[in-house]
């Protein structure tokens, strides 16, 4: 049965029905001056993956920027990340290969894209409590800046069998987040 067809169908018998409830929210933070560092810390372990969504803007003096997450403060050169994208006029993929002091490459609007432009993104990290694999990240991310911008599909791993405990999110070019960046953490069951 549809979720529009359950719903009536709850209605009509006097139960309303709803949809399960499959993610928590940790945390979530809103930005009101810059900030060159997001931090989520002290994550329970009480989840099966993790979800980021994010909307962000850096200060940095060029049309686009790219978030890039660390854990548990690990900035050896324990990640991957490997991206797919396109803008509209050309597609095209590249490697950072398996030695890079950070993970993922999520695409977001820079200080030369037009004003009010913020990049957007869903990033999952998978099995981050499991003590027995490496942990792997994937992202769908991009913006729009009225005819350019670019949309990418990322994937990343973390070389360690840590369960993730924090998150620490920054500018891939040492820009600061500006006001209004805003992240979400959530908890997936």
């Amino acid at each position: 049965m549809t979720p529009i067809l359950g719903i009536m169908a709850s209605a009509a018998s006097g139960n309303l029905w709803a949809p399960g409830k499959d993610f928590d929210s940790i945390a979530t933070t809103t930005l009101s001056t810059s900030t060159a560092t997001i931090t989520f810390s002290s994550i329970p372990a009480t989840y099966r993956h993790l979800q980021i969504r994010f909307l962000t803007r850096t200060d940095r003096a060029n049309q686009e920027d790219n978030n890039q997450l660390r854990f548990n403060s690990d900035s050896a050169g324990n990640y991957a990340a490997h991206v797919l994208y396109g803008d509209g006029a050309t597609a095209g993929a590249f490697s950072d290969g398996s030695s890079i002091t950070f993970n993922t490459r999520s695409v977001v609007a820079a200080a030369s894209s037009t004003s009010g432009v913020f990049g957007v993104g869903v990033i999952d990290i998978l099995d981050y409590k499991d003590t027995n694999k490496y942990k792997t990240v994937r992202s769908l991310n991009g913006y729009d800046n009225n005819g350019t911008g670019q949309v990418r599909l990322s994937s990343g791993l973390w070389m360690n069998t840590a369960a993730i405990t924090t998150i620490a999110i920054t500018s891939a070019n040492a820009a600061n987040f500006v006001q209004y960046s805003s992240f979400a953490l959530y908890g997936v069951k």
